[in-house]
């Protein structure tokens, strides 16, 4: 059993930049990849990217370059730093864990959850 809790959301402006953790607890969380996704109002929840036991990443497409995603595995933290934030990146974002190699980009595949940080960036 692991815990997931985030936190680091909040309201910017667009051009801004957020850093966003997540800090686990329970099982071992370096034997985790762990992923952040996106829900905004309205609309199904989004892959956003994703980083393995061994720190190889993968991100969207819509926030390559804009967005990275780190662990610490002595902290037992996940972060996802947001850069040249817009107004599209609205959302509550989730971080979740996963015991599976593939396919990390699909919100089935993990099995643990945190409840969500509300990102709000204004135009």
């Amino acid at each position: 059993q692991v815990q997931l809790v985030e936190s680091g959301g909040g309201l910017v402006q667009a051009g801004d930049s957020l850093r966003l953790s997540c800090a686990a607890s329970g099982r071992t969380f370096s034997s985790y990849a762990m992923g952040w996704f996106r829900q905004a109002p309205g609309k199904e929840r989004e892959f956003v990217t994703y980083i393995t036991r061994t720190s190889s990443t993968y991100s969207a497409n819509s926030v390559k370059g804009r967005f990275t995603i780190s662990r610490d595995n002595a902290n037992d933290t996940v972060y996802l730093q947001m850069n040249a934030l817009k107004p599209d990146d609205t959302a509550t974002y989730y971080c979740a864990a996963s015991t599976r190699i593939s396919p990390l980009f699909r919100a089935g595949s993990y099995d643990y959850w945190g409840q969500g940080t509300q990102v709000t960036v204004s135009s």
